[in-house]
């Protein structure tokens, strides 16, 4: 069987893919090795989503989206992909189940939380170590907790855990936030926030579990010692882009280069949303993304009959 439509991911931008090729009547696959929803998943509360004035939790958006594809017919499946063969005309995929044959192919595999890369990082993930505060915050009820970055992810996760910290000190190795205004002045006014800039994290330390970081600044080179009892890192992502290192060109980075029409170096394969090379990385962008790449693809199938 040759499926028209293989969509990899199933975040915003792949659901969004999901739903506009199966409403065109096109056969639409979409592989998914974990909880549809990608990032936006772990998202507590979006708030610059068109539509919801009031705002939208992100597993409550991305379950309409789910509901809204499926309804038109999309098929989802629970697969990691370990393998690909573009170089014909109908194109190979491999998963840890299965092999799939598609007329096209639109990759959605987003990206993933990027490491500090220091001492202590690995060792004591899941042990005091978070990426994810919606998904660990309730642990740390009372408790002092560090969050490291600056940007709008950062200064949200950090607002969202004084819900149960005590104290919530944001580290980041700039003199200022690069979040935008409003989350700024929100977390200035906040009362459990606390700020430490110009300083970069050396080390996480404890025993069993997390109860200090060795701080560095990074202008006076003056190292000091932090108390506290988990560490949540917010420093920016890493595209999905593993298994396809050689086969679509990519940056530097690792992200997709996209041309028009979202269409990738390989004829018949796209990219939408946070893997591929571009400003704005938001739910948003990637339900355009998603859009765009699904019909892209009709039209290259309509033009292969």
């Amino acid at each position: 069987m040759v499926w028209d439509l293989i969509i990899i991911g199933g975040g915003p931008a792949g659901l969004t893919a999901g739903l506009y090729g199966a409403r065109a009547g096109l056969k639409t696959l979409l592989l998914e090795k974990a909880m549809p929803g990608g990032q936006a998943v772990l998202t507590e509360k979006i708030e610059n989503y068109p539509g919801y004035p009031q705002g939208v939790s992100g597993p409550e958006l991305m379950m309409s989206f789910m509901d809204q594809a499926m309804r038109f017919g999309l098929e989802f499946k629970t697969e990691e992909v370990t393998g690909i063969d573009f170089t014909g005309k109908e194109k190979a995929i491999s998963t840890n189940e299965n092999s799939y044959l598609s007329k096209a192919i639109v990759i959605a595999t987003g990206s993933r939380p990027r490491f500090l890369d220091v001492p202590g990082e690995r060792e004591f993930h899941g042990q005091g170590v978070s990426y994810c505060a919606t998904c660990d915050g309730a642990f740390f009820k009372e408790k002092k907790v560090v969050v490291v970055g600056g940007g709008d992810s950062a200064v949200e996760e950090a607002l969202f855990l004084t819900r149960y910290a005590n104290e919530v000190v944001l580290v980041h190795r700039r003199d200022q936030l690069r979040a935008t205004k409003v989350l700024q002045d929100r977390a200035k006014a906040n009362s459990k926030m606390h700020f430490i800039l110009d300083s970069v994290v050396e080390k996480i330390d404890g025993k069993n579990f997390v109860d200090k970081v060795q701080l560095k600044n990074v202008k006076s080179g003056e190292m000091r010692e932090e108390s506290t009892n988990g560490v949540f890192v917010f420093v920016g992502t890493v595209p999905n882009t593993w298994f396809l290192q050689g086969v679509v060109e990519m940056n530097n980075q690792g992200y997709i280069i996209t041309h028009d029409l979202l269409s990738t170096s390989v004829s018949g394969v796209f990219a939408a949303g946070d893997v591929r090379e571009k400003f704005l990385r938001q739910v948003s962008t990637a339900v355009g993304d998603g859009a765009e790449a699904a019909m892209a693809a009709e039209r290259y199938i309509a033009e292969l009959d």
